[in-house]
């Protein structure tokens, strides 16, 4: 009789392990509420809908996502794949057509043969074997379940996205084409480029800092640097921009509206800041305002934004908006292997463990989809080393401090230290990229992971 398996959730982290089972011969059972259910932030009800950026991440082995993407390449990653499939041009990240991204997935997702999507709602964990990948808008009731079997209260945060504008309102005029150090696929550049000089620069981040925001909670409010700024539990590898302008007036120009490698781009003075737009879907109709992840009022990023010269008579598609994301403690809850200390049988992957970026997600997917396979098929589990990046990320969700553990992406701070000290920075990078590649396909290799 075939095995079988309930995958909980259908996003990234929740579809990667239920292609990972299926292609292993487990029947799958994957939940997904929606559109029965619809979240705060999901518009549609198609798997791996993407509601945050557009961007995966970047493609270099040098880089934390990227040498993660290398190495779910090498397990059949179906994310990798589709995001390949469905790629724009955006330099050396991995960007995608977010509609033609997640419409692909859904329909190999629904064709497998061995794959069941039901539609509804699930309120209360499954009798194991079974994968929570519920994601940081798991259903309140699920959400109850979860607490309750972990005996710790939810942990959460507040996320972000940002707008997208039609690609006919920028003014080419003022806006320039390219990327950044000249790094693109296109001819013309990847992105569309918006300068800014000094004066408007701080025009900008002075009425940025001032614009109203949706407010939250009376009791989640915070004062920061005089400001009411809401709650104080933002991730801070996606902070809303309203709250970098209000940090230091000078944030913005050495983070998101950095110009360095762009300023040869325009004639006469060089910018001083500029802002970046990268495309969101393959027919250049829609782009999305990188970096600028927001929590202001719909009225105020209209008026604030289109102070950015180019964006004059934007039009948006999407207001960016923010979102609560719920977590677990995952240190006290499971072990390396993704499991639950509690019950072998059940597994846990993606955000709702605190893994953060796409890649992240269906990376943990990935592994959990392989494990509960394996322990179905009672095959020994898998704890890649944390040479190699998906082992180092599985690694510290495991192990971290849970008086101070706090969501993760893939990042080569995670990676186990070198032997041997390496001085320049960009050789330290490789080094670590060939070591994690050579440790993950001996591991592989040895453990029969492919299969």
């Amino acid at each position: 009789m075939q095995p079988e398996l309930k995958v909980i959730g259908g996003g990234l982290a929740g579809c990667e392990a239920a292609w990972q089972a299926a292609e292993r011969n487990i029947h799958v059972q994957l939940f997904e509420m929606r559109p029965q259910k619809m979240t705060g932030a999901h518009q549609t009800a198609w798997l791996g809908e993407l509601v945050c950026s557009n961007s995966l991440g970047s493609k270099l082995r040098e880089n934390g996502s990227g040498l993660l993407f290398h190495e779910m390449k090498e397990l059949h990653s179906i994310i990798c794949r589709v995001a390949e499939q469905s790629a724009v041009p955006a330099g050396s990240a991995l960007a995608v057509d977010r509609h033609i991204f997640a419409e692909t997935l859904t329909e190999l997702i629904a064709t497998h043969p061995n794959i069941e999507i039901i539609r509804e709602e699930i309120t209360t964990i499954p009798k194991a074997p079974t994968i929570i990948a519920s994601g940081p808008l798991t259903s309140p009731a699920l959400a109850i379940s979860l607490a309750n079997f972990h005996g710790k209260e939810n942990l959460f945060f507040y996320d972000a996205i940002a707008p997208i504008i039609t690609a006919d309102s920028i003014n080419m005029s003022i806006a320039v084409r390219g990327s950044r150090y000249g790094k693109g696929e296109a001819n013309e550049g990847d992105y569309i480029n918006c300068p800014m000089d000094q004066a408007t620069y701080n025009h900008f981040v002075q009425q940025l800092a001032a614009a109203e925001q949706i407010h939250l909670k009376s009791f989640e409010r915070k004062i920061e640097y005089g400001v009411d700024v809401g709650h104080a539990k933002f991730f801070e590898g996606c902070l809303p921009i309203e709250v970098m302008a209000r940090r230091d007036p000078a944030t913005l120009a050495y983070g998101p509206l950095r110009p360095v490698g762009l300023r040869k781009l325009f004639k006469g003075d060089a910018p001083f800041a500029i802002v970046q737009l990268r495309q969101d879907d393959l027919t250049h109709h829609s782009y999305n305002m990188v970096g600028f992840q927001t929590n202001l009022t719909y009225k105020e990023q209209k008026r604030v934004f289109k102070l950015i010269p180019g964006l004059e008579q934007a039009e948006f598609m999407r207001y960016g908006q923010m979102h609560r994301n719920t977590f677990l403690c995952a240190p006290s809850l499971i072990n390396q292997t993704l499991q639950t200390k509690k019950d072998p049988s059940l597994f846990f992957a993606g955000q709702i463990i605190g893994v953060e970026g796409y890649l992240g997600n269906a990376a943990s997917g990935l592994i959990a989809g392989i494990n509960a396979s394996r322990q179905l098929k009672g095959s020994s589990l898998l704890a890649f080393p944390r040479e190699c990046m998906i082992g180092a990320l599985c690694f510290y969700i495991a192990n971290a401090g849970c008086e101070t553990f706090q969501p993760m992406k893939a990042n080569l701070g995670l990676l186990a230290p070198l032997q041997f000290r390496i001085r320049d920075k960009q050789e330290r990078k490789a080094a670590m990229a060939n070591r994690a590649l050579r440790a993950f396909r001996n591991y592989a290799k040895m453990n029969n992971a492919y299969n």
